[in-house]
């Protein structure tokens, strides 16, 4: 589940020059290509020395972001925040207003701020329940004492009724809240609620180190998120309210290679739904998933297979070579032969080669995508024994269906797994809305936030058990 806007937390550091009144809440949509529509906002405030200024995604979920500068002269605000190579440059229009640009790694996009104490409007999303709920709900905290970490969450519970059934829900990849809250949709609040009220308990929580939770995200891999969900299992087993011989995981796409890792190790998971789970390899997944989306986003074919190219070659050095540093020397080596060997290749603007480099690196050596690249899932998903129902959308562009189902099927064969259901469902997207094309850029546009047809799936497989 990839973010549009790299966002992530650091240092606070600010830097003014201003004699005009600038604080206050600074709020503007961005449209991004595809028709993206992304809500922003700059909240500046008073200092001992200026201004300090923080950004908000409210569509990513994301909040209080501390920007690395602000700068204010001649009636022109510049707001940067160096981490994500993002840049605001505005002119004030009267005291209320201001037109400006929005620059992240030399691409920029035009973007209208305005002060004002109310949230702008956000999109549509006509699935997502309100309060009152008629069942219980209840913020929760439970130990990953192996790791040392705390996670929060949210349980909720029928009305009515005692020992329930209960479902785990463990998010995607990168660091998700506990309603896995993605461009103004909330998937899993969608699917708590749905599933609560067919009579079945939900524990949702925070990923670690995000939000409630505490820990380091930036250097777990999926076998630490692993751990995690572990200790939700463990966790429930301490809940009176909770039949403890019917405990299963729900994961979604990187999730859905979690969900069978903690069954295959924990004989206290009773069942496991894979939403948009892999069956092939990190790497193989990440070659389709590049080439579905630039297929559907129009990315010309020569664009695609020097890309290709690039990173098959990226892919085969991580797997062959086992020594980080090795690795990374390798790998820098590589990178550096690329405006040589690639010389229309688009780089972006504003940075420089050894900056591009750098960021690169940084990237493909993160723990999680070294473990993910490397990773085939298959291994794990024929040691399953408990019941399985996954479930992929036909235009699932992120984990295709045309590669990943026959692989499911296999390796539950090959496992000897015969309470494995494996389907294809019509006509949805990686996050199983109704779509058009699949591509990632509907995603904030489409109202739905979660398929009718697919939660009936999900709900009618799991009461048959």
């Amino acid at each position: 589940m990839k973010k549009f806007l790299l966002l992530s937390l650091c240092a606070i550091f600010t830097t003014v020059l201003s004699a005009q009144e600038i604080t206050g809440s600074w709020q503007g949509k961005l449209q991004l290509p595809g028709g993206i529509s992304l809500r922003l906002v700059f909240n500046v405030s008073k200092t001992d020395t200026g201004f300090s200024a923080t950004m908000d995604s409210p569509d990513q979920g994301a909040k209080g972001i501390p920007m690395t500068s602000i700068l204010y002269a001649d009636k022109v605000m510049a707001i940067t925040y160096d981490a994500a190579k993002i840049k605001f440059t505005g002119t004030f229009i009267g005291t209320d207003s201001i037109a400006g640009n929005f620059v992240q790694f030399g691409n920029s996009y035009p973007l209208g701020l305005k002060l004002t104490t109310k949230p702008i409007d956000g999109p549509n999303r006509p699935q997502e329940p309100k309060a009152p709920f008629p069942y219980k709900t209840e913020k929760v905290k439970f130990e990953n004492s192996k790791d040392k970490v705390t996670l929060s969450g949210t349980i909720t519970f029928p009305a009515e009724g005692e020992h329930f059934p209960v479902v785990i829900l463990i998010s995607g990849s990168g660091a998700q809240n506990r309603d896995e809250e993605l461009l103004g949709h909330k998937p899993f609040l969608v699917l708590s609620d749905y599933l609560t009220r067919q009579g079945f308990a939900v524990l949702r929580y925070d990923d670690r180190g995000s939000f409630e939770s505490t820990g380091d995200f930036g250097t777990a891999t999926t076998f630490d998120l692993a751990n995690d969900a572990e200790a939700a299992v463990n966790y429930l087993k301490t809940r009176k309210e909770i039949d403890p011989k019917k405990i299963g995981l729900m994961g979604h796409s990187e999730g859905g290679i979690i969900a069978p890792i903690v069954a295959t190790r924990n004989k206290n998971v009773a069942f496991i739904v894979l939403l948009a789970g892999p069956g092939i390899k990190g790497s193989d997944i990440l070659l389709l998933q590049q080439d579905a989306i630039g297929k559907a986003n129009g990315i010309p074919e020569k664009d695609m297979k020097e890309t290709r190219e690039i990173n098959t070659e990226i892919y085969s050095m991580i797997d062959q070579i086992k020594n980080m540093d090795s690795l990374k020397i390798s790998l820098k080596n590589y990178l550096k032969t690329i405006p040589v060997k690639y010389p229309d290749m688009k780089m972006a603007e504003g940075m420089s080669t050894q900056d591009i480099i750098d960021m690169q690196l940084k990237q493909i050596c993160a723990p999680w995508m070294i473990e993910f690249i490397r990773f085939n899932p298959a291994s794990t998903l024929e040691k399953v024994k408990c019941p399985v129902l996954a479930i992929i959308g036909s235009k699932d562009l992120q984990v295709p269906a045309k590669e990943n189902i026959p692989a499911l099927k296999n390796a539950f064969a090959k496992g000897g797994n015969t309470k494995a259901v494996v389907q294809e469902l019509k006509g949805l997207n990686h996050l199983f809305q109704t779509c058009t094309t699949g591509s990632p850029n509907e995603y904030a546009n489409i109202e739905e936030t979660f398929s009718l047809v697919a939660l009936k799936t999900i709900s009618d497989w799991l009461k048959n058990l």
